[in-house]
């Protein structure tokens, strides 16, 4: 899956940068899009603290400046040009470098944009190439001109990458890169490439070292968990992968779960984003049986309306949804879920988005995440004829709000008089006289105690419900 010798390479450009850096430079990143950005902004971050840069939450006080981007939603775009514009200016004063990365770059039309109406870029490089970037940034530097690294095929799976966490008790964990269900809404594939799993064994090590550093929760990252592994065993069953036994203790999503319940150290384990057509019975049997994986489930539907759902391209229908939900329900004690939902895709009627609260009603999600329809070139959604006017996607929008926003109460009500064991995550952004932590449903709770309670998973009772959070109470205080 990857090479030691191109790491090394890479390592090389490391040392000759830092080399260049006789006094600590400043770095400022600006990561856009979902945790699979965030995760490989840490690793830009890391390559960037070993050539000696730290980091600065000032554009105008650092001497490069990175944008890892998404592409997911056209509000990314608008974002990024307007962040390029307000650093033209910086540039021609101070002259730092300026370096774009991520999934957007991997779009002809917005590499296109950025030659055209932004030459001050120095760097441009795609997903399949962030391990590059110590060499990039060393001709950009060296060189003085501008690098373009950018690749169309799917790449390969690098280990070793210095990596430098936003937290030092929650860390996300990629397991897989890239997709392959196509679904006509969505960039991703186009942008990530095909399914690429991780090794087992270096996922498993690299946990066990989080857990030797103290890590009490980790978040396990793939556009499709599970189906992880199932290109590489179905191409060792057709003949198009030699078997070499790497495979033989886990070779399946639900196996993984298991084997990283086992690890000492580590208290809670989630992930995302599962994918409906995929939840087999083995993965529903491991979050049962492992008392480590939290009972909030990501389980997108995009739309409650089968007719949607097939021009979706996602292989369920609504009934088949209801019948999963049911089943994981009966199966796992405690278990609540949470959902992706889009409004307003191509074709869809009064009728279809009927069927969208229905199901929102009958599930009671614990989260929704809301998303208009965004339309994105290069995915057949676009192409589509009939889309829905703009004013339409939001009175929608507007509905499910307004039905999510009524079961909020509803679903937080239960939490009142239970014992929740709480991740101490720090002081609270509202109020800093409080600390804030997050239950096993990812609930946040606020509640007053001591610093060295953080990091630290404790029990407290629910005392009440305030819409976006909870109010917890130490047990035993006295």
């Amino acid at each position: 899956m990857y090479t030691s010798k191109e790491i090394q390479e890479q390592k090389n450009y490391i040392n000759k940068v830092k080399k260049l850096n006789n006094k600590k430079l400043k770095y400022s990143i600006l990561t856009m899009g979902c945790q699979l950005n965030e995760n490989d902004s840490e690793k830009i971050c890391g390559m960037l603290e070993e050539m000696n840069y730290i980091p600065s939450n000032d554009f105008e006080d650092a001497d490069i400046v990175i944008f890892n981007t998404c592409c997911v939603r056209e509000n990314a775009e608008d974002k990024l040009f307007g962040k390029l514009g307000e650093l033209k200016k910086i540039k021609e004063t101070k002259g730092i470098i300026i370096a774009i990365g991520g999934c957007m770059m991997q779009e002809k039309h917005i590499t296109q944009k950025l030659h055209e109406s932004y030459p001050f870029v120095d760097i441009i490089f795609g997903t399949h190439t962030l391990h590059k970037f110590p060499e990039d940034l060393y001709k950009a530097l060296i060189e003085n001109k501008k690098i373009d690294d950018i690749l169309d095929i799917d790449g390969k799976i690098y280990e070793g990458l210095p990596i430098k966490r936003s937290s030092n008790f929650q860390a996300q964990v990629t397991i897989m890169n890239g997709c392959n269900n196509f679904c006509s809404y969505c960039i991703v594939p186009y942008v990530r490439g095909r399914e690429r799993s991780r090794d087992p064994e270096d996922i498993i090590n690299e946990i066990k070292q989080l857990a030797k550093d103290g890590y009490k929760e980790v978040t396990l990252l793939g556009q499709n968990v599970n189906s992880y592994l199932r290109v590489e065993m179905e191409e060792i069953k057709n003949g198009k992968r030699k078997d070499t036994g790497k495979y033989d203790k886990i070779n399946s999503f639900a196996k993984l779960l298991r084997e990283i319940n086992k690890i000492d150290g580590i208290e809670r384990i989630r992930f995302v984003s599962p994918h409906p057509k995929d939840f087999t019975d083995d993965v529903i049997e491991a979050i049962r049986d492992c008392d480590k994986i939290c009972k909030l489930i990501h389980l997108p539907l995009q739309s409650g309306s089968t007719n949607m759902l097939k021009i979706m391209n996602r292989k369920y229908t609504k009934e088949q949804y209801l019948d999963l939900v049911k089943k994981m329900k009966k199966e796992i004690p405690n278990l609540v879920l949470s959902t992706d939902i889009i409004v307003g895709f191509a074709g869809e009627t009064d009728e279809d988005f009927e069927d969208t609260l229905d199901v929102v009603r009958q599930v009671k999600f614990e989260q929704v995440y809301m998303f208009i329809y965004s339309r994105r070139v290069g995915t057949p959604g676009d192409k589509m004829k009939n889309q829905i006017p703009e004013e339409i996607k939001h009175k929608r929008f507007d509905k499910l709000k307004a039905l999510v926003e009524s079961q909020i109460q509803e679903n937080n009500q239960k939490y009142v008089g239970t014992i929740q064991k709480v991740l101490v995550e720090g002081p609270s952004k509202n109020n800093k006289d409080m600390l804030t932590g997050r239950t096993d449903s990812n609930k946040v709770v606020v509640f007053e105690g001591k610093q060295d309670l953080i990091q630290k998973i404790i029990d407290l009772k629910i005392v009440s419900e305030h819409m976006w959070y909870l109010k917890g109470k130490i047990i035993n205080e006295g």
